[in-house]
């Protein structure tokens, strides 16, 4: 409980000493950007300083040109030619893909872009608000927006389930993914995550070491039960 109480207290200094520089950021996307990743490494090790989480990223072997498998890291895989599609149970596993993929940007409720200056922060860097009500219209929309951010060489990263999920629990994922990835012609690449053992949606944080898991591409055309099975293959 005292440590739940000292990392909530850690998170909201750290998030309100960075806005008057999100601010200022405004001026600058590429500012911006840099603002933001070094907001998110604070939170990252705020998660192991004060609630005792780590973390580990496990990517898939990829075979080289003769066939021979070999590991890889995320700058040496993602070029902005694929979808990234996580699942999503905790802040934790936003703050580290904001830390390891580069040039990112996510698709995410409008009335986040809404909150001031982090939502402003948000927008200024290529983050995309959906209103979810709208339907086809808005997916249209949405698809045009996308593909301008993919055509600068950005990497869309979607949380397909569109909420914090508790762990074991799966929910139908949002057919917007397969919209999108058949529209733009990109392979979606799945991420496995139990980041909520240890900083669950609601209750308290525990220490321990959180996973994420790239898994290996799947075509533009899977079906969302390849995708939701992939994202779970190391669910708790």
């Amino acid at each position: 409980m005292l440590r739940d109480f000292f990392f909530n207290a850690s998170l909201f200094l750290w998030f309100a000493l960075w806005a008057p520089l999100l601010l200022v950021g405004l001026i600058s996307q590429k500012l911006e950007r840099k603002f933001i990743l070094a907001d998110a490494w604070g939170v990252v090790f705020l998660a192991r300083a004060v609630a005792g989480i780590k973390y580990e990223i496990h990517y898939p072997l990829l075979d080289d040109e003769n066939g021979i498998p070999f590991k890889h890291n995320i700058n040496q895989r993602f070029d902005g030619r694929a979808i990234i599609a996580s699942k999503h149970m905790s802040m934790l596993e936003v703050a580290i893909l904001v830390t390891h993929v580069p040039n990112y940007f996510f698709i995410i409720k409008r009335e986040l872009l809404w909150i001031p200056i982090y939502g402003w922060a948000f927008k200024r860097i290529g983050l995309i608000g959906v209103n979810r009500t709208r339907g086809a219209t808005n997916m249209h929309t949405l698809g045009e927006k996308v593909t301008k951010n993919i055509m600068k060489g950005m990497i869309l990263i979607i949380f397909p389930e569109g909420t914090r999920v508790v762990p074991g629990q799966r929910v139908k994922l949002k057919r917007g993914l397969l919209f999108l990835a058949n529209q733009l012609k990109l392979p979606i690449t799945p991420v496995g995550v139990d980041t909520g053992l240890y900083w669950p949606k609601r209750g308290r944080t525990k220490p321990g070491t959180a996973h994420i898991y790239f898994e290996h591409e799947l075509p533009s055309t899977a079906t969302l039960d390849e995708v939701n099975e992939a994202i779970n293959r190391h669910s708790c």
